[in-house]
C-alpha cells in the first residue's frame, strides 16, 4: 500500500529543509507537445530525485521544498476526446473528470501543500522533538515526503503539460482523526481528502489529520506543533475531534466531554489566535447506526454538545457537520446509506469515495455561510442540502491505483 524509500524519515526531512525554494518547473507529459521552456518526461523516466513517475505510472512527482504550490495544467489532445482526473498527494481530489472534445485543449489551476515532519529542534534541554511522530503507515507516503505528486486518472487521461509554482497564499489547515484525514488507499475515503475540489485556487489545504487520532495524542506526536511552526496570519484551522476522545478504553487519550475535552479544544483555539490563525470548530460526522424507528442513533454522547458549547463561548464557527451527517444517512435511508460507507458498507464510522464527497460538499457549502470563509469557496457550485443528497447508485469518481482491506485506525 505504501511506496518503500531508502531513507528514514528523519533524514528525508533534511534533504528537504536543504533544497533551495523551488523555480517555477515546466515540464511536458505529452509525446505530441512541445514547449521551448518546458522539459520533455518520457513515459517510461522513473523518478530520480528531481522529476519523473513513480513505480506505479500514474504517480507523476516533482522534487520541491515544503510550502504550498500553484499546479497549472493543460488538459486536451489534438485528434481525441479526454476524460481526466487529478489528485495530489494522498488523494487528495483536485480536478474531477475534465473532459475535451477532440482538438479542444483547457488550462486549469490548483493548489498543493507540500510537507515534511521536520521540526526546528528545542534547544537544549528543553523539551520537545525534531520530528513529527508519525505511524508506520504514514513513513514513505506521498503527504509525508521530498516531492509534490499527482495521480493521473480517468477514463481517457489527457494531462499534456504541467507547470509548478511556489506560492503565497492563505492556508487551509485540517486537524482531526480518520473522518478527516487524507486516506491513502481505496476503498476508505474522508472528507478532508474531497474537500479541495470545491475550493477556488486561493486556499491550499493541509490536511494533518491522521486515523486514531485524539486531542491529547494530536498534541504529544507534535502534529500541533508542526502546524503551529507552519501557520501564518491569515490562515483558517478546522478542528474535528471527538470519535476516539470519547473512549474510556482509551486511557491515555481520553478526554471527557464536560470537562478535559473542552479544555483541549480552547486550547487549540487560543494556540492558533495567538499566531493569527482563525479557528473554525467542526462536529464529528456519526456513525451509521439505527434507531428501530429508522433514524440514526447517536453514538457520540456529549460530544457535538460540548463542540457546540466552546464555539458558542469562545466566538469560534462551527461547522454541525453531525447533525448533516444524519440528514444525510436518514435521506438515503438504511438500505441505501451503506454505499456511503468504507468496506461494501460493513464499516459505520469510516465513508468511501462518495459519502466522503458528500460531507466534503456540505463542509464547502456551510464554508459559503460564514464571512471569513466564503471567498474561498468555488463561485460556480449550486446551492447543496444534505438531506437530498446526490443518489449513490449515479456517483462517479476514478478510483486511485492503491488499495487496501484494512480498515483505518480508530473503528
Amino acid at each position: 500500500m505504501r511506496r518503500l524509500i531508502a531513507v528514514t524519515v528523519l533524514g528525508m526531512a533534511n534533504i528537504a529543509a536543504a533544497q533551495p525554494p523551488s523555480p517555477v518547473r515546466h515540464f511536458v507529459l505529452a509525446a505530441n507537445v512541445r514547449e521551448a521552456d518546458a522539459v520533455a518526461v518520457a513515459r517510461d523516466h522513473r523518478f530520480d530525485h528531481n522529476y519523473g513517475y513513480e513505480a506505479d505510472p500514474h504517480f507523476f512527482s516533482v522534487a520541491v521544498s515544503p510550502g504550498n504550490y500553484e499546479v497549472t495544467v493543460t488538459l486536451g489532445d489534438p485528434k481525441r476526446a479526454t476524460d481526466t482526473t487529478i489528485k495530489a498527494e494522498n488523494r487528495r481530489l483536485m480536478l474531477d473528470a475534465i473532459r475535451t472534445r477532440p482538438g479542444q485543449i483547457v488550462t486549469r489551476r490548483f493548489l498543493v501543500n507540500v510537507r515534511d515532519p521536520q521540526l526546528t529542534a528545542p534547544p537544549a534541554n528543553a523539551p520537545g522533538g525534531s520530528a513529527v511522530r508519525l505511524k508506520p503507515r504514514e513513513v514513505g507516503s506521498f503527504n509525508w515526503d521530498d516531492r509534490l505528486t499527482l495521480e493521473i486518472l480517468g477514463t481517457a487521461p489527457g494531462l499534456r503539460t504541467v507547470s509548478i509554482a511556489p506560492v503565497e497564499v492563505p492556508t487551509l489547515f485540517l486537524l482531526g482523526d480518520s473522518t478527516v484525514t487524507d486516506q491513502p488507499a481505496e476503498p476508505a475515503a474522508s472528507w478532508g481528502q474531497m474537500l479541495p475540489v470545491f475550493l477556488a485556487p486561493t486556499v491550499a489545504v493541509a490536511n494533518h489529520a491522521e486515523s486514531g487520532e485524539t486531542l491529547k495524542s494530536f498534541l504529544t506526536e507534535l502534529r500541533l506543533d508542526k502546524v503551529l511552526a507552519s501557520a501564518k496570519p491569515g490562515d483558517i484551522a478546522m478542528i474535528q475531534f471527538g470519535h476516539n476522545d470519547q473512549k474510556v478504553q482509551w486511557p491515555q487519550t481520553y478526554a471527557d466531554a464536560a470537562t478535559t475535552y473542552r479544555d483541549y479544544l480552547r486550547t487549540y483555539i487560543a494556540e492558533l489566535r495567538r499566531r493569527g490563525v482563525t479557528p473554525i470548530l467542526i462536529t464529528s460526522p456519526e456513525r451509521r447506526q439505527w434507531t428501530a424507528d429508522g433514524h440514526i442513533r447517536p453514538t457520540l454522547g456529549d460530544y457535538p454538545a460540548a463542540v457546540r458549547a466552546v464555539g458558542a463561548e469562545e466566538h469560534v464557527p462551527v461547522i454541525d457537520l453531525n447533525a448533516d451527517s444524519i440528514l444525510f444517512y436518514e435521506a438515503l435511508g438504511k438500505d441505501h446509506a451503506p454505499l456511503a460507507f468504507n468496506d461494501n458498507g460493513r464499516d459505520v464510522t469510516h465513508h468511501d469515495n462518495y459519502g466522503a464527497w458528500v460531507l466534503a460538499r456540505d463542509i464547502a457549502e456551510r464554508m459559503r455561510a460564514l464571512p471569513s470563509l466564503a471567498r474561498f469557496v468555488r463561485s460556480d457550485l449550486s446551492p447543496f442540502d444534505p438531506g437530498q443528497p446526490p443518489a449513490p447508485e449515479n456517483f462517479r469518481l476514478a478510483a486511485s491505483t492503491m488499495h487496501s482491506s484494512e480498515r483505518p485506525a480508530g473503528n
